[in-house]
């Protein structure tokens, strides 16, 4: 049950295949639990502008957070999380260079790839994230965690910058992001 409302609450509305995919569980056994889920208030099944899928309720994000800490001392992926905070603003700004251009008349320009020194500086930035993820990444040694720092290597590799159909560096870092708050029981804000 953990890694089926953790990859709901990562992925954040998803159908059943993603979220087996998310931790390469069957799909059954996925079904399964989702429906278990479901009865118990901790995910609810919604279908919208085409689209169909799970997310987890307030009672579903408690019941993961509780499973969660169910797993033990956290003192390493607080060590982790504390080194990845300064990344996350690189991070953050990396994404925000790769939308906008500043120009000089306008400083929320949208950024046409026009540029090739520009987009370059960018992925140059993003490389480097992915250079200081592999070691921060094989410190987190649950197995939920395993292939954060592959799924962004694959992802920049791609061009996968910031979009949000595919696993885009943005969607990868964020999903790490959101596990290690979930794991050690913080806030976003």
């Amino acid at each position: 049950m953990l890694l089926v409302l953790h990859a709901v609450r990562l992925l954040g509305f998803a159908d059943t295949p993603a979220v087996a995919g998310r931790f390469n569980l069957g799909v059954d056994e996925t079904r399964a639990a989702l429906e278990d889920a479901k009865v118990r208030g901790w995910v609810t099944y919604s279908s919208f502008a085409g689209t169909s899928g799970w997310s987890l309720t307030e009672d579903g994000r408690t019941e993961d957070e509780r499973l969660l800490h169910s797993e033990g001392d956290t003192t390493a992926i607080q060590e982790v999380y504390d080194e990845f905070l300064p990344l996350n603003a690189l991070l953050q700004q990396a994404c925000t260079d790769w939308q906008l251009k500043p120009t000089s008349t306008d400083p929320l320009a949208a950024n046409d790839h026009s540029d090739p020194d520009w987009d370059a500086g960018v992925l140059h930035e993003l490389g480097a994230l992915a250079r200081a993820l592999g070691p921060l990444n094989a410190r987190l040694t649950r197995p939920r965690f395993k292939g954060y720092d592959a799924r962004f290597s694959h992802a920049l590799g791609q061009g996968w910058v910031d979009r949000s159909d595919v696993d885009s560096c943005h969607r990868v870092w964020f999903e790490l992001h959101e596990d290690l708050i979930a794991t050690l029981g913080l806030k976003r804000s």
